[in-house]
């Protein structure tokens, strides 16, 4: 059972092979929709600073009846935090809004601030000072694991090159449709897990026939396939809902693609729009 696996970074700390994602999930909801998880399995829950419902996770984790190590909570740095006073505060915030004592994981949410995430300056030496807050906290005990999301080779070259804990993970969009190959696979030359968000397109693939044939081929639903895809890649997927309806439909991906139909899916036309999404910067720039 997937809701059972987990990879193991860099570091050996061990990660659950499927998280639950909370965007857009608000603050009150996220109580439930945490507790739901929990209930159906689920140890890994993936919110953040920008999604204004770490209150909301926090309290939905102290709620469901586990053990804090039986939890992975990952968390995110707020893109426009770009200088150490204001990740060390950032860092501090999130522990005491989450209310934990120390989190799994948490990662720069992006490289460049979002106002500023379609624009060229790469906001190197920001980043550097975002993660030396976080090696900081990391070596304090006050994150267990480290890492980066929505980086590009440039990106990640400028933490390789100056750090002194590499990051143990990297969380892009990635689903069928959208499979940057190239940053995939230098994120593992470079032993980082790459974590897969928008595992269905945000919604997009249920318009995609080729998907809807193959998904129908399989007797699963496009999420399961969604969700197969990216784990038989070796990412890791962090699909998003409330609904706890979903939430068991999501982990239900104990089948196989075949070689043939993961190297079809891996090799299909890539989405050119995303709809009402692509206001958000990172759906914008595909």
């Amino acid at each position: 059972m997937i809701l059972e696996e987990k990879f193991r970074l860099s570091n050996g700390v061990e990660i659950p092979k499927l998280g639950l994602g909370t965007w857009f999930i608000n603050d009150n909801d996220s109580v439930k929709a945490v507790k739901d998880a929990a209930e159906i399995g689920y140890r890994h829950i993936d919110t953040a600073q920008a999604y204004q419902n770490e209150n909301g996770v926090g309290k939905g984790l102290k709620d469901c009846g586990l053990k804090r190590d039986e939890l992975f909570v990952t968390t995110k740095l707020a893109a426009e935090a770009k200088t150490y006073k204001d990740a060390v505060s950032l860092i501090d915030n999130s522990l005491k809004t989450l209310d934990l004592d120390y989190i799994d994981l948490m990662i720069i949410h992006s490289p460049k601030p979002w106002m500023e995430f379609l624009k060229d300056e790469p906001h190197f030496e920001g980043n550097r000072e975002a993660w030396r807050a976080l090696e900081e906290a990391y070596k304090a005990g006050k994150l267990k694991s480290i890492g980066i999301s929505n980086f590009e080779k440039a990106d990640i070259d400028n933490i390789l090159e100056s750090c002194s804990v590499k990051p143990m993970v990297n969380q892009i969009l990635t689903h069928i449709t959208n499979t940057p190959k190239a940053l995939i696979d230098y994120n593992k030359e470079n032993n980082i897990l790459v974590e897969a968000y928008s595992p269905i397109g945000h919604g997009e693939l249920f318009k995609n026939e080729k998907v809807v044939e193959m998904a129908n081929k399989y007797n699963v639903s496009v999420p399961q396939l969604g969700i197969r895809y990216c784990l038989q890649l070796d990412l890791l997927p962090i699909p998003k809902t409330a609904n706890p309806v979903h939430m068991k439909n999501n982990a239900d991906v104990d089948f196989e693609i075949s070689e043939d139909d993961m190297n079809i899916l891996l090799n299909m036309e890539q989405i050119k729009d995303y709809g009402e999404a692509s206001m958000f910067p990172v759906y914008a720039q595909k």
